[in-house]
């Protein structure tokens, strides 16, 4: 990408998500958004068609960061790094996640995050030392992990007070690998009383 335009997409997204933060999403207008960035209305239209197109590169943005900087490490609870400095990094963006992920929110930014989350998560499954979905397509997989893991961090932004990150990477993680750690013990069993 040319680096003029990287830059400005970069400063219209960084003027939305301060302005969010200040006066929550919805008292943001695009001309205050292009007067933060320091560019003009047209300018915002030859990158963006609308703020929440603005708002799901802002934070796709943001995470591609947080992926960058973590990479597939595991902490000590087994929870991959990246999905704790995710919720951290819903955790401080609070307000505009229970914005975008309510019942009313943005289809585009729940879309962008599913696909950020299908991709943690392909990667997780990717890097374990065995095949926790063996006889399910890697693509099917992805898309229950995705669906369950997103579920849970709905749960945990709509409730006040908000619980710790810990205990939502914890409670996220329990979730996504509960199912495959119950058919491990199931086979376990069968072998055992075959055997």
């Amino acid at each position: 990408m040319d680096p003029r335009i990287a830059r400005t997409r970069a400063s219209l997204q960084s003027a939305l998500l301060e302005l969010a933060h200040e006066n929550g999403l919805n008292g943001v207008t695009v001309a205050e958004i292009t007067e933060r960035a320091g560019v003009n209305r047209s300018t915002f239209y030859q990158h963006y068609d609308d703020k929440d197109t603005l708002l799901a590169d802002a934070l796709d943005a943001a995470m591609a960061q947080i992926g960058a900087t973590v990479g597939a490490s595991v902490d000590p609870d087994g929870v991959p790094a990246e999905i704790r400095a995710y919720l951290h990094h819903v955790r401080e963006n609070i307000a505009l996640y229970r914005e975008v992920l309510g019942d009313h929110g943005s289809a585009i930014v729940s879309a962008r995050l599913r696909q950020r989350l299908d991709a943690i998560i392909s990667r997780s499954i990717a890097a374990s030392p065995a095949d926790p979905y063996p006889d399910v397509p890697l693509d099917i997989a992805v898309a229950g992990v995705a669906g369950a893991a997103i579920g849970v961090i709905r749960a945990w932004v709509a409730r006040d007070p908000l619980p710790p990150v810990d205990d939502a990477a914890r409670w996220m993680w329990s979730v996504v690998t509960g199912p495959v750690a119950l058919l491990q013990e199931i086979e376990s069993a069968a072998r055992l009383h075959r055997g």
